[in-house]
């Protein structure tokens, strides 16, 4: 694929009042969701959840992409049509989480690593077949004592690197993602110089590995305290903060940003995104890839009825996706 092509994707992944349902949880950390309301996590009730999410009536009026599991990618609805398909059909990009999680970062005590990359290169290939058009790499950074590392800083910056270096090989759009975690009781100003040497860091490792930015996407997360700090910034704060970290370390050349929620509450991941393009206009879109505050309070209506409450709980859907698409525009009402 060219790199028009690439940079065609990228900028429909960021459309104008669009963004990304990330519906990518691994068989473990959906168990934990299904656990929370009582849903027994067998292959089929994970099936028939995301056909709910990817069936929504009118999804893709804001909704441009969403990132699956690879056993999403390979399952179809109950009459036998492809998710792919059905996402195709909606106008609707789909994407594959191609990591294989964190691991301890051997050296440093309480750091980690994302791993994945060995047969990356036949998967990304198998993956282009299954109708994915871009693909997700998620790094940990943790905030704590004499933490993060540069050392893991730049191990997750290279592997992000070489990851977005074979989807472009392979035609995928790269989406990279270094979360900084809210968790601890560092304040606003902490995150604010963690995610801005980790920014340098990534765009450095990124132009070292020739990769094309204008057929990139980067999935940020917010500069927010942590969430044990005592004193917790405000929504303008938070705004401001993220906008001046990003614009002393993301290209211009970049297609679009979109943000993770990263554990906010569903509000606070809306109002926050709402208040960033209030602010605007900016060098890119900035739009939304959230997980947890896109489907969490539709989840608790489907678990109630997994087969009555379908409608219902694609209602909850539609709803988030429309915030969020308002949010996108900075038109949400609140």
């Amino acid at each position: 694929m060219s790199i028009d092509q690439l940079a065609e994707t990228a900028q429909a992944m960021v459309a104008a009042g669009k963004g990304i349902i990330a519906i990518d949880e691994s068989t473990n950390t959906i168990k934990k969701r299904f656990d929370s309301v009582g849903v027994e996590n067998t292959e089929e009730h994970r099936r028939a959840y995301r056909e709910m999410l990817l069936t929504t009536p009118n999804l893709g009026e804001h909704i441009s992409g969403a990132i699956l599991y690879d056993e999403t990618l390979r399952q179809k609805t109950r009459d036998g049509k492809p998710f792919s398909l059905v996402m195709a059909q909606a106008g609707i990009i789909p994407g594959i989480k191609v990591d294989k999680g964190p691991v301890a970062l051997a050296g440093f005590p309480g750091e980690v690593v994302t791993e994945g990359l060995d047969g990356l290169r036949d998967r990304l290939k198998e993956y282009a077949t299954l109708g994915a058009r871009f693909a997700k790499w998620r790094a940990v950074i943790t905030i704590g004592d004499d933490m993060p590392s540069g050392s893991c800083i730049e191990a997750n910056s290279h592997a992000l690197a070489r990851y977005a270096a074979l989807c472009q090989e392979q035609g995928l759009v790269p989406m990279v993602e270094p979360e900084v975690l809210m968790d601890g009781d560092h304040d606003i100003d902490v995150c604010y110089e963690v995610t801005e040497v980790t920014l340098r860091s990534l765009f450095g490792a990124l132009y070292e590995h020739n990769v094309m930015l204008e057929g990139t996407i980067l999935k940020a997360s917010m500069v927010v305290s942590g969430k044990d700090c005592a004193e917790q910034a405000g929504v303008e704060e938070v705004a401001e903060a993220t906008l001046r970290c990003l614009k002393s370390t993301v290209p211009a050349a970049l297609p679009g940003i979109v943000f993770l929620s990263g554990g906010q509450s569903d509000r606070d991941a809306t109002a926050h995104l709402d208040a960033m393009n209030r602010l605007g206009p900016h060098p890119w879109p900035l739009s939304f890839s959230y997980g947890r505050a896109m489907q969490s309070a539709a989840l608790k209506i489907w678990a109630k009825d997994l087969v009555a409450n379908v409608a219902e709980a694609q209602k909850m859907v539609h709803a988030r996706a429309r915030d969020n698409g308002l949010a996108a525009l900075g038109q949400w009402a609140g």
